[in-house]
């Protein structure tokens, strides 16, 4: 009997590798070892793992096979008695497999009788990396971030976390009612549970959509990994949007000579602001506007007067008033408009002056006079403007600024238009030079101020888009609809301007192509620059066409001012 043992390094020679397996291929017949292989005989080949033989290698999902030529060994890869070791290579985290695989052929030839040869291999698998994987269990129900992190070996620990910016120790992150845990699976391998509760400061919060939260956790573990306790770190982050947040209702009301506006205050200039037409609704502007404004601990309570500003007039008629007003709940962040809260009550009022957006005056008067006057024969500076509607003690007045005798001027940054009501005396004689009047002398002075410059803002939709222009670039053009107006602007300097925001302080060059969003605003500008004190400006059509032609298609902005 001819004993024969060798132990063979962990070289590559006959080892070959899978993703999944390793396999060991041996020749059946050793050369050196049998010197007639004509008279060779094998008796039994069995296998081990560290000295021990296997009786049943199938049972721990071992492949022991060999034919003519070789035998082969193959064994899954993390299988009953070998070890799994952790590692890190060039930042990543993965695993080596490591195993003492032995071989034991017995057989017969004429030179030796019997031999029993044993061979020992150390097997060690190449660098497997294993990106580790966070896994969200959280329950937005419970508003707990419910974190796993996983799968490790047993040889990894955690070691400290980082929330946010703020790094974190163990014992510090549960000082700060952060929980952290292991949790075991069966396959040996064990993951980190960190719990995070949604209101912590270090949780990132941002309102979306119409009335959710985004709650964001940003954490950057720092893991011991290996024997050489080798530090590994992960970045990870974790989302989770949640209908936590309530769109405030309005409560309208009225009085007698104002309108209430009642909102909650919760959410407001964090969530969302108030806009009055383009402009932010903010103290300054209520105080301009002449509202009052009063808070609680829960609600703010907006007063506006019937002739303050920013009012819209419905309904403007004898002794009566229709007003509305209307307030944008939009967005901090993105200015999206989530609602606009309205207003509207009918009003009894026997004297006012309106000065309407369009150039419309309405004026009722109130003339008390002894002795008392006619109040059909009252008119304006133009005498074929007579009230709409009158009794015995009232006249209502319907006009536009550019009728009616209507005279204009300039102050500061305001333009003023200026009318006058009077009463057409009655005189005798009627015939020759009126020399007696029962009638008393009256005169009403109307005025009106405009800003000299204001934006409009105007929101065009698009319904069709088969035939509605598209989106893109544009260019501005001033241009007159008739013949003759074309010759007047060859006199007059007028200009127009496309600004790059509503300031109007920088603008596009001329006949520049300018790139728009859809829905993106534009800011035109159209200033007339002639000096004369008998030419005024009124922007009668705005359009959008493909082209400067007038006989292209075009989409109406404003018609007739």
């Amino acid at each position: 009997l001819l004993l024969l043992w060798t132990r063979l390094s962990n070289s590559t020679d006959g080892i070959s590798f899978t993703d999944t397996k390793l396999t060991w291929t041996m020749p059946r017949v050793i050369p050196t070892l049998v010197v007639q292989e004509s008279t060779f005989l094998s008796k039994s080949i069995v296998m081990g793992v560290d000295d021990q033989v296997i009786v049943n290698p199938e049972e721990m999902n071992y492949l022991l096979e060999y034919n003519e030529t070789h035998i082969r060994i193959t064994i899954p890869i993390g299988a009953e008695g070998g070890k799994l070791e952790s590692s890190i290579s060039g930042g990543v985290y993965g695993v080596i497999y490591c195993i003492d695989l032995f071989l034991e052929h017995t057989w017969m030839d004429a030179g030796w009788q019997t031999t029993k040869y044993t061979v020992i291999k150390s097997i060690t698998t190449p660098f497997m990396p294993q990106i580790p994987t966070v896994i969200n269990n959280t329950v937005p129900e419970e508003r707990l971030f419910n974190v796993a992190f996983g799968h490790f070996l047993p040889d990894v620990s955690l070691v400290a976390i980082t929330v946010g910016n703020v790094p974190f120790s163990l014992r510090g992150a549960q000082h700060h009612s952060f929980k952290i845990y292991e949790t075991p699976f069966s396959n040996g391998t064990k993951a980190f549970i960190l719990e995070v509760s949604f209101d912590d400061p270090y949780v990132l919060k941002e309102y979306v959509n119409r009335n959710e939260t985004k709650y964001t956790l940003l954490v950057n573990y720092t893991l011991s990994v290996g024997l050489e306790m080798t530090l590994y770190y992960h970045p990870a982050e974790v989302e989770c949007v949640i209908a936590d947040i309530e769109v405030p209702e309005a409560v309208g009301s009225c009085d007698e000579e104002n309108l209430y506006l009642t909102l909650p205050t919760f959410g407001l200039h964090q969530y969302w602001d108030l806009y009055l037409g383009n402009k932010l609704l903010n103290r300054h502007v209520a105080l301009t506007n002449g509202y009052l404004a009063a808070t609680n601990s829960t609600h703010l309570i907006l007063q506006i007067p019937l002739f303050a500003g920013g009012l819209i007039y419905e309904e403007v008629s004898f002794q009566k008033i229709k007003a509305r007003f209307d307030v944008a709940l939009r967005k901090v962040r993105t200015m999206e408009t989530l609602q606009i809260f309205s207003i509207s009550c009918s009003f009894n009022s026997s004297a006012f002056i309106i000065c309407h957006p369009d150039g419309t005056i309405t004026v009722s008067t109130q003339m008390k006079t002894v002795p008392a006057v006619d109040m059909s024969k009252t008119k304006l500076r133009d005498s074929s403007c007579k009230p709409r509607e009158y009794n015995e003690d009232h006249a209502f007045f319907k006009f536009h600024v550019t009728t009616c005798g209507t005279s204009v001027r300039f102050e500061g940054d305001h333009i003023i238009y200026e009318n006058e009501i009077s009463y057409e005396k009655e005189t005798l004689p009627e015939q020759g030079i009126p020399t007696i009047t029962r009638d008393p002398d009256y005169r009403l002075t109307v005025l009106c101020y405009y800003q000299a410059k204001e934006t409009l803002v105007l929101g065009a939709f698009s319904s069709d888009l088969a035939t509605s222009p598209p989106f893109g670039s544009g260019t501005m053009f001033p241009r007159s609809n008739t013949a003759a107006y074309r010759r007047v602007r060859q006199v007059l300097n007028v200009v127009s301007r496309v600004s790059k925001d509503e300031s109007f302080m920088a603008f596009y060059g001329p006949s520049m192509a300018i790139l728009k969003q859809p829905m993106e605003p534009v800011f035109l500008e159209v200033e007339l620059k002639d000096e004369s004190p008998d030419v005024e400006l009124y922007l009668e059509n705005c359009w959008v066409a493909r082209s400067p032609d007038f006989n292209t298609p075009r989409w109406n902005i404003t018609v007739d001012g």
